[in-house]
């Protein structure tokens, strides 16, 4: 008899299971630093005190002649100079404000371009003092006292004391509530960049970088090349700075600095604080320009000539830089940190 090999047959499935799909290939998790920096370093920062001021003196004394040099201003020295010289006014302070890396140089280099302002980069006194000052490791009257007395003392030494000071150094833009009490004239220019840029800017640089501990440099402002925590780091979290990643730190560098400036710049109101983007003073350098040149009141066809020439020097290259120095786990991990800022910012992909 013939066997019926259909009735031996399963019956067919009409909503048969469809076969799981492959799975995705896992995402390589967010970058960590090797442990923390190498023991038996001591990271403590140089403190100001009085039996350093002369270390501080010299320090900034030769910062100053090295990057006011550069401008080669030959200005003529006559006698009403050398009488505003005596004892400068500091009427009228111009900061440059903005993150490490945000084009605060290239911005304070065309400022140092203008007849009416005496530019100064990063005085390492100054510089140093930000972190008393922010700490309250100083009363109010003592960092104004010596803030004002550093700066009329770089009028002094540039013979500059007919000219409005202007100051360019990164770490203010945190201390903004302190320098507009101390300066109740002073303008604030805040500098916005990209964060992913500033970073990849940063990353090049030794500072805070996990390969630069040993090196046994220090930053202007006393603190040591290397991972370790400086004075704007949240106070809860300085073992996770000190033992993530490189690039972690310096997008974290540029939230803090952002973060700050954004506060605290605004509720002082336009006559006071004026904000620009880099990419837009790279790709619009005349328009960005005019801007800043109204809002200090510069209106001197000279002036405004050697500002307008200067700010033309810009240049786009280094824009989108952070696709090429930073991996796609890296790249996740400066999301985590800052991404909501960037969007806020109109930075995010």
């Amino acid at each position: 008899m013939e066997s019926d090999t259909t009735a031996m047959q399963p019956a067919s499935d009409p909503d048969p299971v469809p076969a799981p799909a492959p799975a995705a290939p896992p995402v390589e998790p967010p970058p960590t630093g090797a442990g923390g920096p190498p023991p038996g370093i001591d990271p403590t920062p140089i403190p100001i005190a009085w039996h350093n001021l002369w270390r501080w003196a010299k320090l900034t004394y030769k910062a100053e002649r090295r990057y006011y040099r550069r401008l080669g201003r030959g200005r003529k020295l006559t006698s009403a100079r050398l009488a505003a010289s005596i004892v400068p006014p500091i009427q009228r302070p111009v900061f440059i404000i903005g993150a490490a890396r945000s084009g605060t140089t290239f911005l304070g280099d065309c400022m140092g371009h203008l007849p009416e302002l005496s530019y100064h980069h990063e005085p390492p006194a100054t510089k140093a003092a930000g972190r008393h000052v922010y700490e309250g490791l100083w009363s109010y009257q003592r960092a104004r006292f010596f803030f004002r007395s550093v700066y009329a003392w770089l009028l002094r030494v540039e013979f500059d004391g007919d000219l409005r000071f202007c100051d360019k150094t990164p770490t203010n833009a945190l201390l903004i509530p302190f320098l507009a009490r101390a300066f109740p004239d002073a303008q604030f220019v805040h500098i916005i960049r990209d964060g992913r840029d500033a970073s990849a800017s940063l990353y090049k640089q030794p500072w805070l970088r996990l390969d630069a501990a040993s090196s046994g440099k220090r930053e202007p402002g006393g603190y040591r090349h290397g991972p370790w925590a400086p004075w704007w780091v949240e106070k809860d979290r300085v073992r996770e700075f000190e033992t993530t990643s490189d690039a972690h730190r310096m997008i974290w560098a540029w939230r803090r600095y952002t973060e700050a400036a954004l506060r605290d710049g605004p509720p002082l109101g336009p006559a006071r604080y004026h904000e620009l983007r880099y990419e837009s003073f790279v790709t619009d350098p005349r328009g960005e320009a005019t801007r800043i040149l109204d809002f200090l009141g510069i209106s001197r066809p000279r002036s405004r000539t050697a500002f307008l020439e200067a700010a033309g020097r810009a240049s786009e290259g280094s824009m989108g830089s952070w696709k090429r120095t930073f991996s796609a786990a890296e790249q996740v991990q400066i999301d985590a940190d800052s991404g909501d800022l960037l969007r806020s910012l109109d930075y995010g992909d």
